[in-house]
């Protein structure tokens, strides 16, 4: 007999925190570095626009009541130019999935649920930065490569 898994995916709650920064463990320092200073920034964070719509979405997969997967979207303002004519832009960062939870369609879920929140916020656009095996998800999902070279400045 085999048991059937259900998912869902559905925006994070106040009490998903520890959940979140787990998940982005994986993609940033590994589980083994539990006391990074990241984490407690990033729980201080959280805490404070996980519920708040209008500034950032935080789409979880779950499943089996367990959370797998999870993605942040965000609010960026700028000057309203051609190119973003409210000046309003939403960043999708931070898609990860459990390893044994890959390749059922999770990522491309959370990429979707972050798209529709851009739209009800009225945004222009959404950017991001993908990586070489995270390109093909963003592609299916509509987003283009452009030329705009990313550049950063640690401070």
């Amino acid at each position: 007999m085999t048991t059937e898994s259900t998912s869902r995916t559905r925006d994070a709650r106040a009490e998903d925190v520890d959940d979140l920064i787990a998940l982005w463990g994986l993609l940033f320092d590994g589980a083994a570095h539990e006391a990074a200073p990241w984490r407690g920034h990033a729980r201080d964070w959280l805490g404070s626009v996980v519920v708040n719509r209008q500034v950032a979405c935080f789409p979880v997969v779950e499943v089996d009541a367990a959370i797998v997967a999870c993605a942040v979207g965000t609010l960026e303002l700028g000057v309203p130019n051609p190119h973003c004519p409210r000046g309003r832009t939403a960043r999708l960062a931070n898609v990860v999935t459990l390893p044994e939870h890959r390749k059922q369609g999770h990522a491309t879920a959370l990429v979707e649920h972050v798209v529709d929140w851009a739209r009800s916020i009225q945004a222009d656009r959404v950017d991001l930065s993908a990586t070489p095996e995270g390109r093909r998800i963003y592609a299916r999902s509509g987003f283009e490569l452009t030329s705009a070279p990313r550049m950063k400045l640690m401070l």
